[in-house]
């Protein structure tokens, strides 16, 4: 569905983004045997950072919250339902008159990658431990927030 606010901008920071009013993923994160694990993203390789490893999200609709965007792009990406999840706080990347809002939540259920619904944005969905984050190829603007977001998820 093709909303007013699709399309791309330019921050003060001189980078390209998706979404005119900013955008929104959604970290859902577990405890693991090893540390937090994540459930990650592997983007479809048509797409901007084909290829590489994040947070389900994308374009926030005009006057919506970044929680509510993030809940619903990761129903459409990868059929995970709000009553799924249960939210955290949040992390915002501010590019200046841009930014991307990381919503954390934990799942309220079992989620198990082979049981989730993927649309076309997805190659793969998996669960990846914090500490494996290095063997994967990271979605760039996910890579730059771990610092923050790895506080949040050691909380």
């Amino acid at each position: 569905m093709f909303s007013s606010t699709d399309g791309w901008v330019t921050c003060a920071l001189g980078h390209r983004h998706w979404g005119r009013v900013g955008a929104a993923g959604l970290l859902v994160h577990r405890a693991g045997t090893d540390g937090p694990e994540l459930l990650l993203q592997h983007r479809a390789v048509w797409s901007h950072h084909g290829g590489t490893w994040g947070t389900p999200g994308g374009a926030l609709h005009a006057g919506e919250s970044p929680e509510h965007g993030a809940l619903r792009e990761v129903q459409e990406e990868l059929g995970l339902l709000p009553e799924d999840l249960e939210l955290g706080p949040a992390s915002v990347d501010d590019h200046g008159g841009w930014s991307y809002t990381t919503v954390l939540a934990r799942p309220v259920r079992d989620i198990e990658p082979r049981d989730l619904t993927l649309d076309g944005e997805s190659d793969g969905v998996a669960w990846i431990a914090l500490g494996d984050l290095v063997s994967v190829p990271l979605h760039p603007g996910f890579e730059a927030s771990l610092y923050r977001l790895h506080d949040l998820l050691s909380a």
